[in-house]
């Protein structure tokens, strides 16, 4: 992916290219730099996706096979020509895309081999069905559900890049044991005992903590940001994801 692909910096001014943006602006070009861009959203953002369509009744086979396809017809030449159904947020635009093929194409996948025999998305099977398959007896819409899903898939990647950041800086164990404080859980953990096994000071381990939660903030809001086109819309998707979450 090029350097240019951004995400803005906390309390920075203008608003930084993004993946989405790039895609939003090529529009009907469908430029290579586009595409890329719209790859890699699609393989961070897989996860709603299947657990939509496990939610409309199919099975964990034929979920991961129209996952397969939708985002192989997604990816092909010139869809990019739709961009605009998405009205600026790309959880809008996949959501909207993935009803149009489970309505009208999914019986064609049927027809043939999903995907081409291509593996576009990696999808671990027993992930998929744990984190992101959907519990028979849930009553949730199909959309509330897919909105749970990228809630929850945006406040992973965060996490994950948060740890990467530690890791590169030679601090994994710090991070290992601070991450229970990014949850509600965190009420229960006892900073005396953190900083006793990091032979840290509890002040210390206070000021980390802050910093921590701090980090993790600013990354939530570059994984959302990285998903929208305008400065405006990222205050809206925090709202969102913070309401999908709640319900």
């Amino acid at each position: 992916m090029s350097s240019t692909l951004t995400t803005p910096e906390p309390g920075g001014g203008q608003f930084a290219v993004t993946h989405w943006s790039v895609v939003l602006a090529a529009g009907r070009s469908d430029s290579t730099h586009a595409r890329s861009a719209l790859e890699k959203l699609c393989r961070t953002y897989w996860q709603p996706i299947y657990a939509y369509v496990r939610r409309q009744g199919h099975g964990p086979h034929d979920a991961q096979d129209l996952t397969q396809e939708f985002f192989a017809r997604l990816l092909e030449k010139n869809s990019l020509a739709d961009v605009d159904r998405g009205k600026g947020r790309f959880r809008s635009f996949l959501l909207a895309s993935l009803k149009h093929f489970l309505a009208n194409e999914w019986d064609k996948a049927q027809a043939q081999k999903r995907g081409g025999g291509q593996i576009l998305i990696p999808i671990d099977v027993q992930s998929a069905e744990t984190s992101c398959g959907v519990d028979p007896a849930d009553q949730a819409t199909a959309e509330k559900i897919f909105e749970r899903r990228w809630a929850l898939a945006v406040l992973d990647h965060a996490l994950k890049r948060l740890r990467q950041e530690h890791v590169q800086e030679g601090k994994e164990n710090l991070f290992e044991q601070l991450k229970g404080t990014l949850t509600e859980a965190s009420r229960s953990v006892r900073y005396s005992e953190i900083a006793a096994q990091l032979d840290m000071s509890e002040g210390a381990i206070k000021v980390a903590v802050h910093r921590l939660r701090q980090r993790y903030r600013e990354l939530v809001r570059a994984e959302i940001a990285d998903t929208v086109a305008t400065t405006a819309e990222v205050e809206e998707e925090v709202r969102a994801l913070f309401s999908a979450l709640a319900n």
